[in-house]
């Protein structure tokens, strides 16, 4: 009987597991896991709020993995593998054989240079157990500095004020989301962060990051000094590729894939933030995504090529992020756009439409409450996959449905 292997217990080794139970396969699966929780959703670990249990959100039950016969191995670390003998080395002592093997193991946060490790006042934000520590922080009269004006310090930073702790975000570029992000969605949600009491200081670099006394203590390179109870590490993540790197595998930009998520070695397939992979809808760019939905979207075609499929990557980037009750949703890679068109959808909501020289287009970024940017950005990723090169001024114009011109 056959042996599937999955290294990574998060959203995309879980959705692999379980897929290939749906697509038909008998034989063994094992999931290993280091963390000692069974498989959970990270992105409402920036979401804390008051009324948290302080539990995860998880993929499925734990008595799941056993009724749909899957050995899940937790709070074990994978060493190494090779890809000769198909044998992967566990922490703690076990060998498994396998026939096929998945990478699925992700990223980690980046640390900031020089930080001291294992402070409790200076942290990132990766796992559950990090989740809880800041969420024990986010209190009123505690002081959050942030480090980095991304995704993840933005969205904690509308979490701490809304529980009520003064929150500084620090980030060294000149404007916050510069990655991926459009100048225009990004001023709105800045203005809205500091209508709400954020000091947010841009194009600042750091000196050093200490922990003294109980506090953290951000030295500015003006020669300020902040000082926090807590201090969250933001600056982005690195894929996990150590296991992939000792076995001799292609790395670019995290474990090299083809469209097939086919690593460089046979049977080996990685998916989700650890791989880089061409995407044949931008010339066949190679690309890494660090997304929730890549990751799930990933893990369920890792399975079928395990299976001897033969399904190419062919999704569009998706992404989000909720901060107080805007929802920002972007489609697509604006990279290389030439010309940006702007819908206004009412009051505070608004799509960005990316096109490239051509006129095809490429992206489409969206910002509003709640959902108003939700089936517009759900229809702009379908034109966007389709090819589509659509007249720009129905693009620009709220009284022509863009329903309309993908039927076109």
């Amino acid at each position: 009987m056959a042996h599937f292997v999955i290294l990574g217990a998060g959203e995309c080794g879980a959705r692999a597991a379980f897929a290939l139970r749906e697509k038909g396969f008998a034989g063994e699966i094992t999931l290993v896991g280091a963390e000692p929780l069974h498989p959970y959703e990270r992105p409402p670990l920036s979401k804390v709020s008051a009324t948290d249990a302080g539990d995860p959100k998880f993929i499925a039950a734990a008595e799941k993995y056993a009724e749909s016969g899957i050995r899940l191995l937790t709070g074990v670390e994978a060493r190494d593998f090779d890809s000769y003998s198909r044998t992967v080395m566990l922490s703690d002592g076990t060998a498994l054989s396998y026939d096929k093997l998945l990478l699925a193991t992700g990223a980690a946060a980046r640390s900031f240079p020089g930080a001291p490790e294992g402070n409790p006042h200076i942290r990132s934000l990766r796992t559950h157990e990090d989740a809880a520590a800041l969420r024990d922080a986010m209190r009123p009269g505690r002081h959050i500095a942030i480090i980095g004006g991304g995704f993840i310090g933005l969205e904690l930073a509308a979490t701490a004020r809304l529980l009520g702790a003064d929150v500084t975000v620090i980030e060294g570029l000149e404007r916050v989301l510069k990655r991926g992000v459009p100048e225009e969605i990004a001023h709105l949600l800045t203005e809205r962060h500091r209508a709400e009491g954020v000091d947010i200081r841009c194009g600042v670099s750091i000196e050093r990051l200490t922990a003294e006394s109980g506090k953290a203590v951000v030295k500015l390179s003006t020669g300020e000094m902040i000082e926090a109870d807590l201090a969250l590490v933001g600056i982005g993540a690195r894929p996990n590729v150590d296991i992939a790197e000792r076995a001799g595998l292609a790395i670019e930009n995290g474990i090299a894939v083809d469209t097939y998520l086919r690593t460089s070695a046979p049977d080996v397939f990685a998916a989700g933030d650890c791989c880089s992979f061409p995407l044949p809808i931008y010339g066949g760019r190679r690309i890494r995504l660090e997304s929730w939905r890549n990751a799930q979207e990933q893990g369920t075609l890792a399975a079928a090529n395990m299976l001897g499929r033969d399904e190419a990557v062919s999704s569009v980037p998706w992404f989000w992020s909720d901060q107080y009750d805007l929802t920002l949703q972007i489609s697509g890679l604006a990279e290389g756009a030439v010309r940006h068109l702007r819908r206004d959808l009412g009051p505070d909501a608004f799509i960005l439409f990316h096109l490239d020289a051509d006129g095809r287009l490429v992206a489409a970024s969206g910002i509003g409450p709640g959902n108003a940017v939700a089936r517009d950005i759900r229809l702009a990723e379908m034109l966007i996959a389709a090819g589509a090169h659509p007249d720009p001024a129905a693009l620009t114009s709220s009284n022509v449905k863009l329903k309309s011109l993908l039927a076109a």
